[in-house]
C-alpha cells in the first residue's frame, strides 16, 4: 500500500463530503449509540475555511481517496461551517495551541497509518509556524490513535446545544 497525500482544494468537497459520510457512517456505530451517530452530523463536518487555509490534507491509498484532516492556526476547535459557536480570529502561535481539525478515515482504510501521517503532517507546518502544542476534540473513536501519537486527554466537551456526543479535548506539546 503507497500513501501520498496534498492538500485540499475546494473543488474537492464533494469528494470529501463523501468520504466524511462514509467514515461517520462506518466508524462512530462501533463507539456511539445510534442516537449519538445521528447527533453526531450537528457537530462534525467540514470546515471549508481549512481548505481557504491551506491547511486542511487528502490522503490516497494507492489513488483512492482514504482519508482527510488537517490542522488550523485559528481558535476553533471543532465542528463544521454549520456550527454557530466558532470563533475564527488566528491564535497567538507563542501562548495558544494550534488545533488538529476534521480528520476522517474511510472504513475501508482504517489502521494503515492515514490519520498519523494526517497528524504529523498538521504537527510539522503548526511548528513551522511557531505553534508549541497542538489541541483537538477527540471523539470517541480517534482516543486511541490520539493517545498513542503523545495527546493527552484535558477535559470532557460538555454538550452543544444539547447534542450529547462524548467529545474529549486532548493536547500535545510540540
Amino acid at each position: 500500500m503507497s500513501l501520498t497525500h496534498r492538500l485540499a482544494t475546494l473543488d474537492d468537497i464533494p469528494a470529501i463530503k463523501q468520504l466524511m459520510r462514509a467514515s461517520m457512517e462506518g466508524l462512530l456505530p462501533d463507539v456511539l449509540t445510534p442516537v449519538q451517530v445521528k447527533n453526531s452530523y450537528a457537530t462534525m463536518g467540514l470546515d471549508t475555511g481549512l481548505i481557504k487555509d491551506g491547511t486542511y490534507f487528502l490522503v490516497f491509498s494507492d489513488g483512492a481517496l482514504a482519508g482527510c484532516g488537517g490542522w488550523s492556526r485559528r481558535r476553533t476547535l471543532y465542528g463544521g461551517d454549520h456550527m454557530v459557536a466558532r470563533d475564527d480570529s488566528l491564535a497567538d502561535p507563542h501562548t495558544e495551541p494550534a488545533k488538529t481539525r476534521a480528520m476522517y478515515t474511510h472504513p475501508d482504510f482504517t489502521r494503515r497509518g492515514i490519520g498519523s501521517l494526517i497528524l504529523s503532517l498538521g504537527e510539522d507546518a503548526a511548528r513551522a509556524e511557531g505553534f508549541k502544542a497542538m489541541e483537538l476534540g477527540a471523539t470517541a473513536s480517534g482516543i486511541l490513535l490520539y493517545e498513542k501519537r503523545g495527546y493527552k486527554p484535558m477535559e470532557d466537551i460538555p454538550e452543544d446545544d444539547g447534542v450529547s456526543v462524548p467529545n474529549t479535548r486532548m493536547r500535545k506539546l510540540l
